[in-house]
């Protein structure tokens, strides 16, 4: 009986050991949520805590140091300088409503030559782009202000700075499933298996950002006394620049343009219960 019970003993405490590789994947997987969780900053235009991979001054250089690289995939500078200065003024009357405690982000508003491209983006620092592509297919002031109030949008939320900060934490936990699933289904597996992961985590963050900025673009339009439903034309103008094509939702880092649409739609409802005033620009 004394032998039967220390066979049973040994047993158990074989059975409770942890696979070194689980052991090394938690730890991984600790320390990446550790140094995301102290990266959180409260964001005085959104409200929120987000985790950010940078500093201000960061934000900045980077922007500044990639603008000239991101212009030139896109054709470089329109030449046309009297779009180029109905970019400028209507960033510069968007910028002009915003609240004085609001990060000073050096803006620079960037018409690009590119006529294919439908886009507009921003870089961190406060770096925004419109291609002509875009430019040309909108159709009052009160849209252009749209997609710019969208774009600061992004770089006043640091969604970029949150992206940085975001990946580091998806490639920790990311190397964490690796390690853990490669005794499971063998590394290459493992390796798959942990990219569909990240690759999901990063969309579902891309789509946040998104719906957050055309609700900061809302605000800052209607700040500069801009009409903020002209940015409903702008998801349609974009819907009928894809050509009716479309990818499902969930694999898109950009939300639909209808269910954009619904939400605009939903927060111009709670910001102007009455009704959005008469005599905003279009």
């Amino acid at each position: 009986m004394a032998i039967y019970r220390q066979s049973a003993s040994r047993d158990n405490a074989v059975g409770l050991r942890i696979p070194p590789k689980l052991f090394i994947a938690a730890i991984i997987a600790v320390i990446s949520l550790v140094t995301y969780c102290s990266r959180q900053q409260m964001n005085t235009v959104t409200g929120r805590k987000q985790a950010i991979a940078m500093s201000f001054d960061q934000e900045v250089a980077m922007g500044l140091q990639a603008a000239p690289q991101m212009a030139a995939e896109f054709g470089g500078e329109h030449p046309d300088q009297r779009a180029q200065s109905l970019v400028d003024a209507v960033g510069a009357r968007l910028l002009k409503g915003m609240p004085p405690e609001y990060p000073p982000y050096p803006f620079e508003f960037h018409l690009l030559a590119d006529d294919r491209t439908v886009n507009a983006f921003a870089l961190p620092g406060g770096q925004v782009f419109i291609t002509a592509a875009l430019f040309e297919r909108l159709e009052t002031e009160g849209q252009l202000a749209g997609v710019l109030g969208h774009e600061i949008g992004h770089v006043l939320g640091r969604h970029s700075a949150a992206q940085m900060a975001k990946a580091e934490l998806t490639q920790g936990l990311v190397g964490a499933a690796g390690v853990a699933g490669s005794d499971v289904v063998g590394p290459r597996g493992a390796a798959q298996m942990a990219g569909v992961v990240g690759n999901m985590m990063m969309l579902k963050y891309g789509r946040a950002d998104e719906l957050e900025s055309d609700y900061l673009g809302l605000q800052f339009m209607a700040n500069a006394n801009y009409d903020p439903r002209a940015l409903i034309r702008v998801m349609e103008i974009l819907r009928e620049a894809s050509g009716g094509a479309s990818r499902p939702e969930w694999t898109s880092s950009h939300p639909d343009p209808g269910n954009r649409i619904a939400e605009i739609e939903r927060h111009l409802r709670t910001m102007f219960p009455q009704g959005v005033p008469a005599g905003l620009d279009p």
